[in-house]
């Protein structure tokens, strides 16, 4: 790394790490204040819950702090002539912005890695602190439909994969075979483990010598084969996130059962391609930026910028809130201005 590159890149991230963390904290205390008669009487919940807020504010922080930084360091550097002293140097525009592009696309990726994880669902806990004073929260009386089977949970519990009282059905698609009663079960290496689990396996009755009802017992019993907690989940809650790794094992599986999976593919799309518009914004204004402010007014301006990322993430996130709720498919609404925006980055970056 050449010696502009090294201080472009620290003085980017030292302005990116001001304006994120000013910005998460702002997001966290407003929160708080909002919510100060709802929260846990508990101090340690109450410490959890400003932490996974933290956590849910980098969704909407972390873009704009991308942009917000490239501004600042930008315009930083035209108010001290760093940034003419060295286009006088024979430094390029180009070579100037790939440091800012590739820390912010470094970033972003990060970012995107993270919500593969239990990070995504940080907003899930926090909405759980707040109304049942824990991190978990059970959902109950789930009746669901997986391959040629049908299945009942009195209470399931995602976060410690657990389930209660769980009844199967199991079919031939024509008429029921057998029912599986177990007290409890647990996922366990893509399978449910049944625990204390009774039988019944209904008869095939043509003449009166035919045998009747048979039961069984068994101490444990695995079935239901990748159907994960937290796609049972999903189908239960009406507004439900899910990390990468977790959306794409429920597309899979639903695609399989024949059920829309629209919101799915909207909140993977809002996760994967999503944060990279403030890679490709910080390209395009870059480019749109002044080199010296002897002819422009620097504050004015960078405020105009400032605006603008506010106007199309403000845009951007509309538009991912319609796909997710069914109105646009996600192809248009959050792909498609993803794309076009990292072609207009590319082609004012071609530019001479």
């Amino acid at each position: 790394m050449r010696l502009f590159e090294r201080y472009i890149v620290l003085n980017y991230l030292k302005n990116f790490v001001i304006i994120f963390i000013a910005l998460d904290l702002f997001y966290v205390g407003v929160d708080l204040l909002s919510n100060y008669d709802a929260l846990p009487e508990s101090a340690n919940l109450q410490l959890l819950y400003a932490l996974f807020q933290g956590m849910n504010a980098v969704n909407y922080v972390l873009p704009l702090s991308i942009v917000f930084g490239m501004i600042v360091t930008h315009f930083g550097m035209i108010k001290s002539n760093e940034l003419i002293c060295m286009y006088a140097s024979s430094i390029s525009k180009k070579a100037l912005i790939r440091p800012f592009f590739l820390t912010s696309l470094v970033i972003t990726l990060c970012y995107i890695a993270l919500n593969a994880t239990e990070f995504a669902y940080a907003f899930e806990y926090s909405t759980n602190l707040k109304k049942y004073n824990r991190i978990s929260n059970s959902s109950e009386d789930l009746f669901l439909k997986h391959d040629n089977n049908y299945i009942y949970f009195k209470r399931l519990d995602p976060f410690k994969q657990m389930a209660y009282d769980v009844s199967i059905f199991e079919t031939n698609e024509i008429e029921l075979v057998k029912i599986m009663r177990a007290s409890s079960a647990r996922f366990i290496e893509n399978h449910w483990v049944l625990e204390n689990v009774f039988i019944t396996h209904k008869p095939l009755v043509a003449t009166l010598e035919d045998k009747g009802i048979v039961i069984e017992t068994r101490d444990t019993l695995r079935a239901m084969e990748n159907f994960k907690p937290r796609i049972m989940d999903v189908v239960y809650q009406n507004e439900h996130t899910l990390s990468i790794v977790d959306g794409m094992d429920a597309l899979r599986f639903f695609e399989t059962q024949g059920v829309n999976t629209q919101k799915i593919k909207a909140t993977l799309f809002y996760q994967l391609f999503f944060p990279l518009f403030a890679p490709f914004l910080v390209v395009f204004l870059y480019h749109k930026a002044p080199v010296m402010g002897r002819y422009f007014n620097i504050a004015l301006t960078s405020s105009l910028f400032a605006f603008m990322t506010l106007m199309l993430w403000s845009g951007l996130f509309l538009l991912s809130r319609l796909s997710s709720n069914g109105v646009i498919v996600s192809e248009v609404g959050i792909l498609l201005p993803i794309v076009l925006l990292g072609f207009a980055a590319l082609y004012v970056y071609s530019k001479r």
